[in-house]
This record gives C-alpha cells, structure tokens and sequence, in this order.
C-alpha cells in the first residue's frame, strides 16, 4: 500500500518537474527580456494611472479604470507571449499566409459599418465595456511572421544567395495590400511602421543594395504624389503642418506637440513627481494616456525618469538583437529583425513625436500606452522572440 502512494506522489511530480524542472524551457526564457518588458508595462500602469485619475470624462466615477485595463491588458499579453514562446516557431512558417490571410479580412472590417472613427482614424471596432479593438496592430505582427517566411524560403531555394527580384515584388505586395486599407482609414503611423518593417527584413534577407535604392525611389515618388494629389486628410495635413512649423497656431492645429513640449520641458531633471504634473492634472494634452504617454513620463519623472525608459526599450531592442544574431535559421533570424524594426522605429516616432522631432503619426509606445490591441500584438512579438530563444539554447544531439 505504501509503495503504491509512493508511485502515485512520483508521478504526481513528473509534470511539475516538465514544467519547471531543468528541462524545461523556463529555464532558457530570456529573463532580462521579459522583465525590460514587465517593467515598462507597469510603468506604463502607473503613468496611464496618473493621466486619467483626474479626469470624469473618460474615466466616469472610478479614478482607476484606466489603471485596472491597462494592467488586464499586459496581464492578458504576457500570458499570450508565454504561449508562443513554448510553440516551436517554425510551425508558424507553414501557417504564415493563414494568419495573414486572418490579419487581412480583421483589417477589412475597418472599411465597413462595424468600424468607429476615433482621433481621425476610421480604424476602431468597438466590442463594449470600455473596450475596442484595433485590427491594424494585429496586421504589424502577422506581416513579420508571412514576410520572414517568403523570403527565408526564397534564401532556402536558391541555396544562400540574396532573393531575387520576384521576392523582393511578392514581399511589397505583402506590404501594399494592407498598407492601402490602413492609409485609407486614415492610419498613417502604421502603414509607416509596416514600411520600416519591410525594409529591414529585405535587407536582412539579403537584397542587393540596388534594388533597396530603387525601393527607396519609388517609395519617394509615391510621396511625392500622395502630398501633390491631396490624398492626405486635412487631419493629417495639420500634423504634418504643425511639425513643419512648430509655432504654427498652438492653440489650433499646433495645440497637440506645444503642449507635449511645455508638459516635458516642466519636468526638469528629476520631474514634479508621480501623479504631480500640473499639465497632466489638468488635463492639458490630449490623447495622453495612448500616443502621448511619454509626456506624463517627461513632466513627473523627468529627465532622469524618462531617459530610464528609453533605456529599458534599449534593452528590449539589443535583447532581440542578440536573439536574431544566435537564431538557429534564417526563418527565426528574419523574424526577430522583423521585430526590431516594429519596436525600434515606433518607439522611435512615439517619443519623438512628443519631443517635436517628429510628426505627429498616432502610434503608441510599446508596452507603455495605455491600448489592449497594441499590447497584445507586442506581447506576441515578444513571445516569438522568446521562442526563439528557447529553441537555440536547446541541447543539441551528436
């Protein structure tokens, strides 16, 4: 009898050991990664906290509404990035074009009723309760993932040479497609972190540097035509307008980045302290719990505060970085590059939009601002990444 409860305990403990004994692939996680990660997205909690406390008309009578979504969000991504990281990130390459094909018809129904404007961009679909749902930064995630396998299948075939010029097309339709519908809902920030997404993987991959160039040319003439044929909304014109001349009407089309500038520059070396602004209090810059986030971290933590974000996204960029350089194929490399350019170029524009050294584009900063659809797709990211990982420092046989 006593053996037998003895048998029993023991393989009780054989799944606990799976799980976290030595073998398992918490074990190989990269820790440093995930905590740069959850320690933006509870500083992010902290500063969507202090941006809506005082504020009734978005909040309604709990203070911490903001506070108690934005921490389901992150709790609801990490569990999400801890999924795909145990998921053997080469069965993604044979269901690539399936989550794109899933991206595109969720990006379709921007163009339908379903759809809400919200901040000028007809790109909202509201599901109640507070809550909505953005399609477009599913589509940033879904792109890295069809473009790393075209093109690594494309390296596959032609034994280690550079794609050739019918991969580089395939992948700038890949682009185009989505990137038409998001810029006719007026989205422009996203369609721009799409191209910086294209571009860096199709360098990674290889393309000869002339084709890049000649990308680079069409890319420009198809601005060129964009301003020249006025496809541009006059909402997205003023930003441009604002940028251009950071003077032009602060109380009109400029009001958004000179108040931005004057909630940063109060803030000093050390800042006014949490929950203490007096532009955050008041209530003076729009939209900053979401693409102004940056500002609540300039003004209350300071010089000091704010720079100490920026560092953790630093680590979060050299820790892909170093995931892509010890990738185990060219798949998982691409990937991880695809990854880099998404958080790297829209922290990027986030924080520099705030600081006027960049137009206003409407993107948040990753991890920090206060969004479930942009967390979860940079959660997930995060998760392919630990992925990864985890499978390059797998025991080898032989």
């Amino acid at each position: 009898m006593r053996t037998s409860l003895v048998h029993a305990q023991a393989a009780a403990r054989r799944p606990a050991l799976r799980a976290f004994g030595r073998a398992s692939p918490l074990w190989r996680l990269d820790w440093v990664l995930l905590g740069a990660v959850v320690t933006l997205g509870t500083i992010g909690g902290l500063l969507t906290w202090s941006a809506t406390m005082h504020r009734e008309d978005v909040t309604g009578t709990d203070p911490h509404t903001y506070l108690k979504r934005h921490l389901l969000n992150l709790l609801i991504g990490l569990v999400l990035c801890l999924a795909l990281s145990i998921v053997d990130y080469r069965r993604l390459r044979g269901y690539a074009p399936v989550f794109y094909g899933a991206a595109l018809l969720f990006l379709a129904t921007v163009l339908t009723p379903l759809a809400s404007t919200i901040n000028g961009a007809h790109s909202w679909i509201v599901i109640g309760g507070g809550f909505s749902l953005q399609p477009s930064e599913f589509v940033k995630l879904a792109l890295v993932v069809m473009l790393a396998a075209l093109l690594a299948e494309a390296k596959d075939a032609r034994e280690a040479a550079a794609p050739g010029p019918r991969h580089m097309l395939a992948a700038l339709a890949l682009f185009g497609v989505p990137a038409l519908v998001i810029m006719a809902s007026h989205e422009l920030g996203t369609s721009l972190v799409l191209a910086a997404v294209t571009a860096g993987i199709l360098f990674a991959a290889g393309v000869p540097a002339r084709y890049l160039a000649a990308l680079g040319g069409v890319a420009a003439t198809v601005v060129a035509a964009v301003f020249s044929l006025h496809l541009l909304s006059a909402y997205q014109l003023n930003r441009f307008a604002a940028f251009a001349d950071p003077g032009l009407d602060p109380g009109g089309v400029g009001y958004n980045t000179h108040q931005a500038r004057i909630a940063i520059g109060a803030g000093g070396l050390v800042g006014q302290g949490l929950f203490h602004g007096n532009q955050t209090n008041g209530g003076f810059v729009p939209e900053q719990q979401t693409d102004f986030i940056f500002t609540v971290a300039g003004e209350e933590l300071g010089f000091l505060g704010a720079g100490a974000i920026i560092a953790l996204v630093g680590v979060v960029l050299w820790r892909a970085l170093v995931i892509a350089r010890r990738a185990g194929d060219m798949f998982a490399m691409l990937l991880a590059v695809g990854v880099v350019c998404w958080l790297a170029f829209q922290s990027f524009e986030n924080i520099g939009m705030t600081l006027g050294i960049m137009p206003v584009a409407g993107i948040p900063l990753p991890f920090v601002s206060y969004g479930g659809s942009s967390m979860f797709a940079v959660c997930g990211a995060v998760g392919l990444l630990q992925s990864i990982r985890i499978d390059s420092r797998r025991p080898r046989s032989g």
